[in-house]
């Protein structure tokens, strides 16, 4: 259970309580969270003396009554940051401003300094350029393509632009050198109308959040080590070194929650990242940051691609990878729920030990969709046992200590169907006092699971009924048809298809990390967790790199079985245009050369290639027949499915209390 410690308000007789009536009823372990909530200072505040006192005193009782502890990673539940966090190291977002100028002049004046919040700001480049003749004209969509904005599935948008709104990439100067530190630009305007570029980078602001005072700050900056290097000597390592050997032993855990704290779109090593990781240097194309089109459509959009893929990767690698390094370092485990945020899902995902999702009383359905298929599809293709769950948060109307088990036990059996197999309740208030109820709460969120509740002791059945479900969902393997890649976009999340499973077969997707290793065995699409899946979807978009086309060329050609579309460009702007050139060859030798065909069903090697149909057609064509299916008027059973060495095992549920018929 999430267990939350308001504001400072706990006691050790209130710790020692909470994890005896936990023990009692079958709770195995408890995540320690600081939130604030509106809930009025208590005497140990975060990160006091006091206060690691009774984080001693919680592991060490932990460790008395078997039950295990994870932290989360700083106070609040999102997202990583603290009163240590300096402007310098915390979240940087990129602002401008622009100026006109005519030459031939002699130009000293200070430049109009960018927005700039906690007085902090620093210039990444002064750029000049001729002002186009269309001056007016902007790219479309411009807080999404620059990562100020998070939407997934983001292709570049290759529509032809104004030629006379363009500015061409040779014609801008770089007078980065000619500024003074006052914002002083001394510069020989040559003849004609030019606009000069002030671009730079500050705090976002954002800070860690709901958190007690004592506990808040900015939050670091995702994409530098360095900031979070800050944030564990601060936040983290005062703890390990208060419980000693108690460190990877009771508490193992260290959670990075859901993702809310925003954009996170430049560091100070950003340009040395980019051009490592595309081989160009992306200064020219900066205009492209506040509209403008450098070159054409093609050049700027393509830019835009690759700077969001860097944005997603530094995420991935220098956040939550380095994070998860940091712990295992430690002898902890990391668990992350990741989802929500700008950046590649199923990437990030794939750093956790435990990977996370929610799910909701009044919020969110169980559907197929949603954070948890996130956390399910990846320990499925990664090999990770556990797939956990924040369950049961309750919104304001439907908490109030209106849930009990049975009116909860439906929406829990489904999620399981989906592939979660640890529930973690939202949520457990510490009780600082023993003779208060209902006790303390968590302000507005969440059912109210804790020793106070009514019904706590009768809750026993309930958790041995969910323990045992559990421990046969974590043996085996996960069993799957159809294995969906989520594509090469980013910030995306995961490819959800509830029609799937409508129809009686089961699927998971992968991302950028593991199309490369898929492989195929036996006409089986393999993974090196060792899942197997008879057909691969691609996402419906015209746009591959070539190294993705080579790679799904080569896996027909050693027997699998691939669905989408022919692809048409790359995305990228990397070695452009001859990327589109290789990549066209490739399509057209997989795909065939005809590009009037809509439907293709084609051999090539020992594999096949289908295009132009629905997932559906595809199955049937490959005669693969349902897994499992409810043969009622209206269907309500859900299921998953797993194999126990040579056992087929089935979790099979009801969305109803209505009979139901199934094969």
């Amino acid at each position: 259970t999430w267990w939350h410690w308001m504001n400072g308000n706990i006691s050790r007789e209130g710790i020692t309580a909470d994890l005896e009536a936990m023990a009692e009823v079958g709770i195995g372990g408890a995540q320690i969270f600081n939130v604030s909530e509106g809930i009025p200072d208590g005497p140990a505040p975060f990160m006091t003396p006091q206060w690691l006192d009774l984080v001693k005193h919680a592991a060490t009782e932990a460790d008395r009554l078997g039950i295990e502890l994870c932290l989360h990673n700083c106070a609040g539940w999102s997202s990583t940051g603290g009163p240590w966090i300096t402007p310098e190291h915390s979240m940087q977002v990129v602002n401008y401003t622009d100026i006109k100028t005519t030459g031939p002049a002699q130009f000293n004046q200070v430049l109009p300094q960018p927005n700039t919040n906690m007085d902090y700001y620093r210039d990444i480049a002064i750029l000049a350029f001729p002002t186009p003749q269309n001056d007016q004209f902007r790219i479309d969509r411009l807080d999404y393509k620059t990562g100020r904005w998070t939407e997934y599935g983001l292709y570049p948008n290759l529509t032809d632009t104004p030629a006379d709104a363009a500015v061409a990439k040779d014609s801008i100067i770089d007078l980065t050198a000619n500024i003074a530190p006052d914002g002083t630009l001394h510069w020989q305007v040559p003849d004609g109308n030019w606009t000069i570029l002030r671009i730079g980078h500050t705090t976002s602001g954002k800070t860690n959040h709901p958190a007690p005072d004592a506990g808040r700050g900015l939050e670091c900056d995702k994409l530098s080590r360095e900031a979070l290097d800050i944030h564990w000597e601060n936040g983290i390592k005062p703890v390990l070194d208060k419980i000693g050997p108690l460190a990877g032993k009771v508490l193992n855990n260290i959670l990075i929650d859901s993702y809310e704290v925003g954009a996170n779109n430049w560091t100070p090593k950003m340009r040395d990242e980019f051009k490592k990781r595309t081989g160009y240097d992306l200064i020219k194309y900066l205009p492209a940051f506040c509209g403008r089109v450098v070159e054409n459509a093609q050049i700027t959009e393509r830019f835009l691609w690759d700077f969001r893929r860097v944005n997603s990767d530094l995420f991935a690698e220098n956040y939550y990878g380095y994070f998860a390094d940091k712990c295992r370092q430690h002898g902890l485990l990391t668990s992350i729920e990741p989802y929500d945020g700008p950046f590649e899902c199923l990437a990030v995902a794939a750093k956790a030990d435990i990977v996370m999702g929610e799910f909701w009383i009044g919020g969110n359905s169980a559907g197929q969709g949603g954070s948890f298929k996130i956390a399910a599809t990846s320990a499925h293709t990664h090999g990770q046992k556990i797939v956990g769950a924040e369950s049961f948060t309750a919104t304001p109307d439907v908490g109030r200590w209106q849930s009990y088990p049975a009116s909860m036990k439906i929406l829990g059996d489904q999620v399981y169907c989906v592939g979660v197999n640890r529930f973690i309740f939202h949520r457990y208030a510490h009780q600082p006092w023993m003779n208060q109820l209902p006790g303390m709460t968590m302000g507005q969120w969440g059912t109210h699971f804790d020793r106070t509740n009514t019904w706590w002791k009768q809750s026993k059945p309930w958790m041995t009924y969910l323990t045992r479900s559990q421990y046969m969902l974590q043996q085996g393997q996960f069993v799957a048809d159809v294995l969906l890649f989520a594509g090469q976009a980013v910030p995306n999340g995961v490819v959800a298809s509830q029609q799937l499973k409508d129809m009686g077969y089961d699927y998971d997707a992968i991302g950028t990390d593991l199309i490369e290793k898929l492989s195929v065995k036996n006409g089986l699409l393999t993974l090196p967790s060792g899942m197997q899946y008879k057909l691969l979807v691609m996402p419906n978009t015209t746009f591959m790199t070539p190294r993705l086309a080579e790679k799904i060329k080569n896996l027909v050609k050693s027997g699998a079985v691939v669905l989408g579309p022919k692809p048409q460009n790359s995305p990228s702007l990397m070695d452009y245009p001859k990327y589109d050139s290789k990549l066209h060859a490739i399509a057209n030798e997989l795909w065939g050369t005809d590009d009037n065909v809509k439907i293709i069903d084609r051999t090539y090697g020992k594999g096949r290639i289908f295009s132009g149909i629905s997932t559906e057609d595809a199955l049937k064509k490959l005669e693969i027949q349902p897994d499992f299916m409810d043969i009622s008027k209206d269907p309500q059973t859900a299921f998953i499915h797993r194999k126990i060495n040579d056992n087929d095992v089935y979790f099979v549920s009801s969305r109803n209390t209505q009979q139901n018929d199934a094969v």
